[in-house]
């Protein structure tokens, strides 16, 4: 209800009613409404400035950046996983398999090296997250750098693995006579007497006495180098390369089994004893190189004697006696 306003009229001595005129009173409606419009805008714009009020789409927007921070989080989880278990095998692939098959381990700061240079993340910077987004990046590219190192390592593994079987199957690691087969262990390496000048001269090899015809057997995984009688005083004879500077020599032979070239596995028949040569009885004379150095073949026979048929055969191999050759 408007207030009522008088006036005191001094003719007439008494209080009369001031009534607004026509013009004033739309002048002052109209002041109002601007002055309301005026304050609403402002009072609007104050609201929108300082996000008293949230529109549908900026609710949206929050909610979907909440989702994405959400999954972000996620993300760093399942990458402190990975990286847990990158751990675990990179400890294994230092500490188990590169020390198996002799290889150096890779250093720390090589598995985790940054990424030098320009600024790589500089399109991720001047957003309110970025400080998260370039933290889980650099954690990614680290995760993915590692992977790449392990890969490689394990790659490398499982070739030394490969060489390793191969010079494990090329060592020639058994006697080249089966022990049914063998009359004695007649001679071994070292200082022995000459059988046919009885000086005392150096045996490069041991000599199995077997008669004539018992099959000789490859020691190992190689290529046939030379199967003739071209060579002074070991006959017919076959020379067997296995790699990895590892060569055989089987002398005396009675024949041959196998070709220059030809490719033999440990265990294969290569030959049969005979005297063929500088030889005073059947037997076989068997030498092993390593490195192009002759070396005690009795030390490459862990593949086919037992401890005691070792011990037995190391004691007579040491006994300075007469070589058959």
């Amino acid at each position: 209800m408007s207030k009522v306003k008088y006036y005191y009229d001094s003719e007439t001595l008494s209080y009369r009613k001031i009534e607004p005129k026509k013009g004033r009173k739309i002048r002052n409606i109209t002041l109002f409404l601007t002055a309301a419009a005026l304050f609403g805008i402002t009072f609007t714009f104050l609201l929108m400035s300082f996000n008293f009020i949230t529109t549908p789409k900026e609710l949206s927007q929050q909610r979907e950046l909440k989702n994405y921070e959400f999954q972000f989080e996620l993300l760093n989880k399942k990458m402190d996983q990975m990286s847990e278990v990158l751990v675990n095998i990179e400890d294994r692939d230092n500490n188990i398999y590169r020390v198996y098959f002799e290889a150096n381990p890779i250093p720390e700061e090589q598995r985790k090296a940054g990424f030098g240079g320009v600024n790589r993340y500089k399109a991720l910077e001047g957003y309110n997250n970025s400080d998260m987004v370039i933290a889980t990046t650099k954690k990614l590219e680290e995760i993915q750098k590692r992977l790449v190192i392990q890969s490689k390592s394990l790659d490398e593994i499982t070739r030394l693995g490969a060489e390793k079987e191969d010079l494990l199957t090329a060592i020639p690691a058994i006697q080249p006579l089966n022990n049914e087969d063998l009359t004695r262990m007649a001679s071994g390496f070292g200082w022995r007497s000459d059988p046919f000048t009885k000086a005392r001269k150096m045996h490069w090899g041991m000599d199995f006495t077997a008669p004539r015809g018992t099959p000789i057997y490859a020691s190992g995984d190689g290529v046939v180098k030379r199967a003739d009688n071209r060579s002074t005083g070991y006959g017919k004879h076959i020379r067997i390369d296995h790699g990895y500077g590892y060569v055989t020599l089987y002398a005396h032979l009675s024949k041959y089994n196998v070709k220059k070239g030809q490719k033999v596995k440990r265990g294969d028949l290569i030959g049969f004893v005979g005297s063929t040569g500088r030889s005073e009885a059947p037997h076989l004379h068997y030498e092993v190189f390593k490195d192009g150095q002759k070396v005690n073949p009795i030390n490459y026979y862990y593949g086919s004697l037992t401890p005691d048929e070792f011990k037995a055969m190391l004691q007579i191999a040491t006994q300075e006696n007469q070589s058959l050759d």
